[in-house]
Formats: structure tokens, C-alpha cells, sequence
């Protein structure tokens, strides 16, 4: 026993010594180098973070797509003390370092010569090569090492939804901003690494989020609405598209767009914000959808009620007319749809009634956030029905002018006619159940509703598409003036919007494309409607949903 207390003895000893030599190493031999690079890192990071949770979009089958990691980079930073130190040459240095970083001489000089600093930032997020190059130099106080970052591999694609992390006014350390990153932050960031009872306890790594964005829709959608941009010379425009059934979002797009990986070379901040669920605007003529179906819904109407166009409606002492100024004379209420006459919509508010037009806007959810789950909600307005209470207020608002709705908010509303007539809460975190809000008109009138869309389409032809039915309403709106009241003069600007589902008989998706101020004020049926039936065909084509009309 004795003996085995000497032999254990021993050993502690030995480790003693070898402890108090590698300390001594450290401490005295490397000193310089050691407790300089200590510094360093911990005049760069003062905390133990945990790693932040991966968000994933998704494609057909499910699988993972991913939208946002946690990478690590090459950094290249400089210890100045330790430059001086050791009589490092600093103007030959800065040269050296300018020819393989790009960086100025002069800037280089000026945090080499920060003698008492111990840490001075030269290149954040390198690539490989570069800092290989760097690390070939073997200058004493430069150093290669390798910090983590948030990292966007799709780039661009679905910025807006995604937001990113970096540095506020508010927060010293990164922190999610704007969109999944922010609307999440607290379960993505984990628990960092923390001295408790004298011992540092492990970090618990942030949740994944799953969103239900389809890569490939988005891609495409982004693609299509680049495209448009370009040809119209749009100030910007958004596009949606969503499942019907369930409420889940599968694209969301914005533009201008931005590259998360280089949030910070940004000009625009506006360019953050996500308009689809941040802006309002008036919609235009895809309300008259909602003016039919709360008066068929009500009894008031039906698609083959009758009226007498004369081309305008007096009201209040201010004049409606139609969009393209035309007289129809006797025409049916399906009809006022397929050719998107305004006073038709005037008509048929009228039957229905101020107090109930306003209760179904209410029902389709125009009064209420959509609940979806991303950050900055806006919610539309209906003031102009409730503080000023007038006959031209009710009528401007049966085709869409006067009244105010979010992108998200009117594809939601039209998805609940694909849906007969059921309202679903939008979603994007694919963990969260579909979630029925309520019924907003009953089945029939869904399908009454649905087919004068699809006539509608049939009747205009540039969203039809060989072998299936699709219902849409196109919306060409005026942009109200802010400054000096009313609305902008057509050559100033134009909203242009359309939606629509297919396939008409099962609706697998619903899709919402805006454009803002195309160039020459052209009309919604050569900007936005074949941008939908662009994409559409590619969803039709891509989900493989079979033809629901082979007569066609």
C-alpha cells in the first residue's frame, strides 16, 4: 500500500513539473506571442456564444435547404504592441499586405502603428486563398486565425423573409434583425457558455427553424419579378405565393432585394423591410372579388343580376366612370367582372348594403393583422368607411380605391374563396399546424365566385393556360397623393396587381404579384398577368398537378 502512495506520489510530481514547464513555456519562452494573441481574441469576442440555430427553406420532398448557417472565416488581424516589439518594419509590412489585400498603405500604416494596441482588425471574412497568402508572409504580429459568422449560401434569395444578424443601436453584440432572424432571435441564439459556481458550464446550441419556402418557387419568383422590373422600370413590386388549403407561405419576394452576406454596403435601409407584410397599399379592382362574393353571400345579388351601365355613378357630388371610360348598357354582374367595370361594383354595393359590405370586409379579415409569423405586421385600413361615413366612400371601396390592405393580408382574403370560403392564417415556421381563422362566405358561393374568375380569365386569355382552369382579377390602381390629398395622375405612377389559384377545381396554390410604378403607366394586363401565368405554368409543371379541364 506504501509503496503504490509513493508511485501515485510520483506521478503527481511529474505532472507538477510538467504543468509548471509548459506554463513556464508559455509564460516566458512564448510569452509575447501568447498572451498577445489572448488579448486579442478576447478584445474581439467577450463572450462564449453558443452556435445559432440553421433556418432552412424547403423544395417537394421535403428536404432541407440551407438559407442561413453559422460558418467560419478566415479573419486577418494584427497585434501592434507586438509589432513594435520586435522592430517589425511596418511601412514594408503595410506594402506587402496592401499587394495581396487590396487594402491602402496608409490605412494599413495607420493600425500598424498603434503601438499600445494589442488586436487591430485588417480583413474580416477572408477567403482561403487570401489569407494563405497572408500567413506565407510569416510577419511577426500578423496573424491568420478564424472567426464565425452568419452566412446566407442563396445570397439574395429570400433576404426580406430571412432579415440577417449584425449590430444595432441597441444590441453591442449580433443579434437578429429583420425578418426570421429577429422574429426568432431568442430560440436561434441558444444559451451561451457561462461562469456559474466557479465552473464555466456548456453552451446549448440555438433551435433550427424550418421554413415552408420552396427554394424553387422562390427562386423562380424572384427570377420572374427581376425580369419585370427590368422591362418596366418598376420602383418595385412583390410577389406571393401561397397554399390555399392550409394558409403556408412557399414564396415571399421583394424588390429591390439585397445580399445579406453584405447587409452593410446597403444604401437603401428601406430596402430591409418586407413589403409584402410591411406596406400598404390600395389594391384596385381585385376588390371587386370581395364586393361579389359578400353580395352573393348576402343574397343581394347573384352572377346574372342585371343593371344598366351608363358608364358613371354620381355620388355625393363627385363622379365615378370606368376605367376605360366606356358606356357597357345592360350587362350582368359576371359581366361587370370579366370586363372589370367599376360601376357595376357601385351597383352592387348599393344592394348589398353600407352596414353589411362593411361586415364582410371585416370577416375577410381587412380590420385584423394576418397573424403571420414574421416581424412588423402593418395592418390596412378602412377609415374612410368609419370616420366619414358617405356613399362615395362605400362605392370607391367596392373596386379597391379609399381602403388599404398588405400584400399578405389580400392574397389571405382572395386564398379564402380558393379555399370555399374558408380564411386560413398565414404561416411560414413549417412546425406550426395549419390554423382555419374562420368561414367567411359559404361553399357555393366560393364556387358562384370562383367561376366568374375563371370566365374572367377565359374572356381576357393572357393567364389562360391550355388544359386547365384558372380563376384571377387583375387590379390597376392609382397611387394616392400624400402630400396634396387625392390621387397621382396616371402618367405619375400606377399599382399594378394580379391574383389568382389553380388548378379552379382543387386549388393547389394561390399567387399575388404587385408591381409599383412601372414606367409609362401601362395597365396590369401586359405588366403582372403574364408574369403569373410564367410562374404559374412553372408551379403546374413543377408539382406535376394533372389538367382539371382536357376540353379546354
Amino acid at each position: 500500500m506504501k509503496g503504490r502512495l509513493l508511485f501515485l506520489n510520483g506521478i503527481a510530481a511529474l505532472g507538477f513539473i510538467l504543468i509548471s514547464f509548459t506554463v513556464y513555456n508559455l509564460q516566458i519562452g512564448n510569452g509575447d506571442y501568447y498572451v498577445s494573441r489572448a488579448n486579442a481574441q478576447n478584445e474581439a469576442a467577450q463572450t462564449f456564444e453558443a452556435k445559432r440555430g440553421n433556418i432552412y427553406f424547403t423544395d417537394k420532398y421535403g428536404a432541407k435547404v440551407p438559407a442561413a448557417i453559422t460558418k467560419e472565416f478566415p479573419k486577418i488581424f494584427a497585434v501592434p504592441k507586438e509589432i513594435k516589439n520586435k522592430g517589425v518594419d511596418i511601412e514594408e509590412t503595410a506594402r506587402l499586405l496592401s499587394e495581396i489585400t487590396g487594402l491602402e498603405v496608409g490605412e494599413i500604416e495607420e493600425k500598424l502603428g498603434k503601438e499600445n494596441r494589442e488586436y487591430e482588425l485588417l480583413v474580416d471574412k477572408a477567403d482561403e486563398e487570401l489569407a494563405a497568402r497572408v500567413g506565407r508572409l510569416g510577419i511577426e504580429g500578423i496573424y491568420v486565425d478564424a472567426e464565425k459568422h452568419r452566412y446566407y449560401p442563396l445570397g439574395e434569395q429570400g433576404a426580406q423573409v430571412l432579415g440577417f444578424v449584425g449590430l444595432s443601436e441597441n444590441n453591442d453584440l449580433p443579434t437578429g434583425l429583420y425578418g426570421v432572424e429577429a422574429y426568432h432571435n431568442e430560440s436561434l441564439v441558444g444559451e451561451a457558455r457561462r461562469f456559474r459556481f466557479g465552473s464555466l458550464t456548456d453552451s446549448i446550441p440555438g433551435e433550427d427553424i424550418n421554413l415552408t419556402i420552396d427554394t424553387n418557387i422562390q427562386g423562380q419568383a424572384e427570377e420572374i419579378l427581376r425580369n419585370l422590373m427590368e422591362r418596366y422600370s418598376a420602383e418595385g413590386g412583390s410577389v406571393i405565393v401561397q397554399n390555399p388549403q392550409t394558409g403556408e407561405i412557399l414564396a415571399m419576394v421583394n424588390a429591390p432585394n439585397f445580399d445579406p452576406n453584405n447587409y452593410s454596403e446597403v444604401g437603401d435601409v428601406s430596402n430591409f423591410r418586407n413589403a409584402v407584410v410591411q406596406s400598404i397599399y390600395e389594391p384596385g379592382s381585385i376588390f371587386k372579388i370581395i364586393t361579389v362574393a359578400a353580395g352573393i353571400d348576402s343574397g343581394a345579388i347573384t352572377p346574372r343580376t342585371s343593371f344598366y351601365d351608363t358608364g358613371e355613378a354620381v355620388l355625393n357630388g363627385k363622379t365615378i366612370r370606368n376605367w376605360d371610360l366606356k358606356a357597357y348598357g345592360n350587362m350582368t354582374i359576371a359581366e361587370g367582372i370579366e370586363h372589370s367595370v367599376n360601376t357595376a361594383m357601385v351597383f352592387a354595393e348599393q344592394r348589398i348594403g353600407h352596414e353589411t359590405f362593411y361586415k364582410y370586409l371585416k370577416d375577410f379579415g381587412l380590420k385584423e393583422f394576418s397573424d403571420i409569423d414574421l416581424p412588423g405586421e402593418a395592418l390596412g385600413s378602412l377609415a374612410p368607411l368609419e370616420k366619414d361615413i358617405q356613399d362615395i366612400n362605400y362605392a370607391t371601396a367596392s373596386f379597391g380605391q379609399g381602403v388599404s390592405v398588405t400584400p399578405i393580408r389580400l392574397i389571405t382574403a382572395i386564398s379564402a374563396i380558393a379555399n370555399d370560403g374558408v380564411l386560413m392564417r398565414p404561416y411560414i415556421d413549417a412546425n406550426k399546424n395549419p390554423a382555419r381563422v374562420r368561414r367567411v362566405v359559404d361553399v357555393e358561393t366560393a364556387r358562384q365566385v370562383t367561376d366568374i374568375m375563371v370566365s374572367a380569365v377565359k374572356i381576357n386569355y393572357v393567364a389562360d393556360i391550355p388544359h386547365y382552369d384558372v380563376a384571377g382579377k387583375t387590379g390597376t390602381a392609382q397611387v394616392p397623393d400624400l402630400k396634396n390629398g387625392g390621387y397621382l395622375e396616371f402618367s405619375e405612377g400606377l399599382i399594378n396587381t394580379y391574383v389568382g389559384f389553380a388548378p379552379a377545381s382543387h386549388p393547389q396554390f394561390t399567387i399575388l404579384i404587385k408591381l409599383d410604378k412601372p414606367a409609362g403607366s401601362p395597365l396590369a394586363g401586359q405588366t403582372v398577368v403574364p408574369a403569373f401565368k410564367e410562374l404559374a405554368e412553372f408551379i403546374l409543371n413543377y408539382y406535376q398537378i394533372p389538367p382539371d379541364n382536357l376540353d379546354d
